[in-house]
């Protein structure tokens, strides 16, 4: 994959980052929080909002400096690698492992992710 076509699948992952933390809000808060101010702090019910939320969290931590390889990358016409494939498939299964709960396999996928960062930024050096 180009590092460009893994830049928009990432840009599509973080919109179902979001949309899948706010598909399970609703039930995890309730309606009368989630469309009021937010003064107070709402304890969420079940596990899977916050375990999307902090997917949410880890994924835009990680978008950063991929984005930044990324676009280095794009800009400097050192393409060719699969550091960048490699990031954007292995978050691709990160986010339904956290919402499973399956911690071991869940971490050594986002060690890989980390891999393919590390092999983006070899590549600009």
């Amino acid at each position: 994959m180009s590092e460009l076509t893994c830049l928009i699948l990432a840009l599509v992952m973080w919109f179902v980052h979001v949309l899948t933390q706010g598909a399970f809000a609703g039930g995890a808060l309730g309606i009368p929080f989630l469309v009021s101010p937010r003064d107070q702090k709402a304890e969420p019910q079940g596990l899977l909002y916050p375990r999307a939320s902090r997917a949410l969290s880890n994924y835009v931590e990680n978008f950063v400096p991929f984005a930044a390889a990324d676009l280095g990358l794009i800009a400097t016409g050192h393409t060719g690698g699969w550091g960048a494939t490699l990031w954007i498939v292995m978050r691709i299964f990160y986010l339904p492992l956290y919402l499973i709960g399956v911690s071991h396999v869940r971490s050594l996928v986002w060690a890989a992710s980390l891999v393919g960062l590390v092999m983006m930024i070899w590549r600009l050096a």
